[in-house]
């Protein structure tokens, strides 16, 4: 979840940037970068990245497993 604490201009991202950086890096917390007080950008640290791509790799291998168990239990052998 991103906290009120991790939203900031890109200005200020630019300004301070090897700060914000390790701050990223510690608390393993995304950064919310505005333009014009709008959300534009997401910055992250490689580490919790490639955890995120993890998971959402296993998500998608859960909801496959669904559709084939639901596909069993109608009496189909389609593959999904």
């Amino acid at each position: 979840m991103v906290e009120l604490t991790d939203i900031r201009s890109l200005s200020d991202f630019q300004r301070h940037t090897k700060e914000h950086l390790r701050h990223i890096k510690r608390s393993g917390s995304p950064l919310v970068l505005t333009v014009n007080g709008k959300a534009e950008v997401v910055v992250q640290d490689a580490k919790s990245y490639q955890k995120l791509l993890d998971l959402l790799e296993e998500a998608d291998v859960v909801v496959t497993l669904r559709k084939r168990l639901q596909s069993l239990a109608r009496g189909q052998s389609t593959v999904v």
